[in-house]
């Protein structure tokens, strides 16, 4: 696997497992909004698209439509491991992809199914992905900060990528 498949595997494995992102637009104000958002993806498909549902009468589908310029973040802090994505957001019906996606967890929001007139689809394709992924243990974590605070040297925690995208 090319260090591009890999850190994109990477990339995938940590958003995989976190329930939320928190994307952020700019809105009618020119202000920047966010909002949690459930990612629908079951994988980083080829086309490095990530899904979301969201409601086709809400501000942020009418928002994205005039700027699609989007930042998705996730954090599992548990984990300690943090996702920072950046694309151009689309909102569209697209029934095909919304069947392939639904869940029954979407029909809290979405009664009527994958046919609810309020559906959209939020498609964000992945422009720039960076991720951070603190595999050392919480002791391991504070010895090399201590160990930096008498050193002055900044501790080496984890990994940080890029990741490049096609």
């Amino acid at each position: 696997m090319s260090d591009a498949a890999s850190d994109k595997k990477d990339l995938w494995d940590i958003i995989k497992d976190i329930k939320f992102g928190m994307l952020t637009h700019r809105h009618h104000d020119g202000m920047l909004h966010s909002h949690p958002l459930t990612t629908q993806n079951k994988s980083l498909d080829e086309g490095n698209v990530l899904y979301f549902f969201i409601s086709e009468k809400s501000e942020m589908a009418s928002g994205l439509r005039e700027d699609g310029q989007v930042n998705v973040a996730y954090a599992d802090t548990d984990a300690d491991s943090y996702v920072s994505v950046s694309g151009k957001a689309r909102v569209s019906r697209d029934p095909a992809r919304v069947e392939q996606l639904w869940s029954s967890v979407a029909k809290a929001w979405f009664p009527e199914g994958p046919a609810d007139p309020d559906l959209a689809l939020l498609s964000i394709d992945i422009a720039h992905a960076e991720f951070w992924d603190v595999k050392e243990s919480k002791m391991t974590q504070l010895m090399k900060m201590a160990t930096a605070a008498v050193t002055g040297k900044p501790p080496q925690l984890g990994e940080h990528k890029k990741v490049e995208i096609d």
